[in-house]
């Protein structure tokens, strides 16, 4: 037997995530969330071009949608590589059939010019017609002059914010700086350490919260809608549901798995054309209660804004072999600069 849900849709992604499966070790040993950031991921997203950007939203996208996924929202970060970055990843999503909404990671980080050259890409996509949010790295990287920018492109362009907050400890006093600007447009990622309530939607993050050691966010104890997303660890929401459901039942028993599945329903309001899209599953019935014990659910076909996209588990649009392929070539390139 078989179910047909609306496409599922990852409400915090970062595809060019995708190219640092088997990376080298760093430098040193990794002891608290800012080294994690220093020493892997401000070091990979240094070395991206637009190659690997390109094919690591492939993949990506071709994973999603290979369980389910039909929607993302994705905030993508390439210093080196910033002018015309989202215009490459909505083309590839498009390529395999994905819906996708981008945002650039506005940061001070790397200097001024790159802050300014962060806001720009954000405006040229989205004046260009592209969908998506202005985005921002974290009030902790950001000069009160860069964010005031951030949040005046965002009024401009008629777009809320998606920006990480209170991820990790480095972070504390973001909700003081943003509870004057964010309004009910904008998406909260993480909010682990956040002492009070924000407007806007959390996205809360459970697999990669775990793995980076930064705590539970427990969302439910906010009054905000809450999504779920991946933070880049791939596309499988009935995975995160697993995991969000499993991880707030740790600290309440009587958490049922009904939670975690309005945290993943809450996609379709951020991504409403997902709705439209059809998934047929491997198993009967598509509900929480099954699918928190049930591992290995997985698409047989997708159609996606009517075009079927994937029949008998296979994608119809691109051959799967060869974009994993080209993305390993791009992986080993990118793994050689760091």
């Amino acid at each position: 037997m078989s179910a047909v849900t609306p496409g599922l849709v990852c409400a915090h992604h970062h595809l060019y995530s995708a190219l640092a499966r088997g990376m080298p070790a760093p430098p040193k040993t990794p002891k608290t969330f800012l080294e994690i950031l220093e020493q892997v991921w401000w070091r990979l997203d240094l070395a991206l071009d637009e190659e690997m950007t390109r094919w690591s939203a492939m993949l990506g996208a071709l994973e999603a949608l290979e369980r389910g996924t039909t929607a993302i929202i994705d905030h993508h970060s390439a210093p080196n590589a910033i002018e015309g970055s989202l215009s490459v990843i909505a083309d590839a999503c498009a390529e395999i059939g994905v819906r996708v909404a981008c945002a650039y990671e506005v940061t001070d980080r790397n200097g001024a010019d790159g802050a300014k050259r962060g806001i720009e890409e954000n405006r040229r996509f989205l004046s260009d017609g592209g969908r998506g949010w202005v985005g921002a790295h974290a009030c902790f990287t950001l000069s009160d002059d860069t964010l005031d920018a951030v949040c005046g492109l965002a009024n401009d362009m008629d777009a809320g914010v998606h920006i990480h907050v209170h991820e990790g400890p480095e972070d504390a006093g973001a909700g003081d700086r943003l509870a004057d600007v964010a309004d009910d447009s904008w998406l909260i990622a993480h909010a682990i350490g956040l002492d009070r309530p924000l407007s806007g939607t959390v996205l809360h993050n459970p697999e990669s919260n775990m793995n980076n050691s930064v705590g539970y966010a427990n969302p439910s104890r906010f009054p905000n809608p809450v999504a779920l997303g991946t933070d880049g660890i791939g596309g499988d929401m009935l995975g995160s549901f697993r995991a969000a459901y499993l991880k707030h039942r740790e600290s309440d028993v009587t958490a049922t798995p009904d939670t975690a599945w309005g945290w993943l329903e809450t996609g379709w309001d951020l991504f409403p054309e997902a709705r439209s899209d059809r998934v047929t599953w491997s198993y009967d019935p598509v509900e929480p209660w099954h699918l928190a014990f049930t591992p290995g659910v997985r698409p047989l076909e997708i159609v996606v804004d009517g075009e079927t996209v994937l029949k008998d588990g296979v994608t119809t649009r691109v051959d799967g072999a060869e974009i994993r392929a080209k993305a390993a070539e791009q992986a080993r390139r990118l793994h050689a600069r760091l």
